[in-house]
């Protein structure tokens, strides 16, 4: 059963309040994934790795002054259109959500999935995406 809009709504204010643009529509995710330079794509979830450790990671990386020209997010479960079309940017990677993905020139070079979210926090999930940032933005 999906969740009620009312009850997704913080959790999509919470990251387009840090400048995240949200992908409603598989136009809007080809749009985006067809332009040069760095994006980086948050695969958002209503699971509790996400609320405790994917959002607050991607808030606290994007302080960091070397980001991708874009961020931009799905939301799985939600806007299933456009997280299937996401997918197929992804294909090769089975699909994990909450996760991110950093494409440069429309090439992914850096993928973080759910497994290596889940079981940390998020200075260590900034870390990793500050990381990605610095050498391939």
């Amino acid at each position: 059963m999906p969740y009620s809009p009312l009850l997704i709504k913080p959790f999509r204010d919470e990251i387009s309040e840090v400048g995240v643009q949200e992908l409603l529509t598989p136009n809007d995710v080809d749009e985006i994934m067809k332009q040069t330079g760095t994006t980086l794509i948050f695969i958002n979830s209503v699971c509790g790795c996400a609320a405790g450790t994917a959002r607050p990671g991607i808030k606290l990386a994007l302080e960091h002054d070397k980001k991708p020209d874009r961020v931009a997010s799905v939301f799985a479960g939600q806007d299933l259109d456009a997280t299937a079309r996401f997918r197929t940017y992804v294909s090769d990677i089975p699909p994990s959500s909450p996760s991110f993905a950093l494409f440069k020139d429309n090439e992914l070079v850096y993928f973080i999935p759910k497994h290596r979210i889940e079981s940390r926090d998020a200075n260590s999930v900034a870390n990793d995406l500050i990381a990605a940032f610095d050498e391939f933005c």
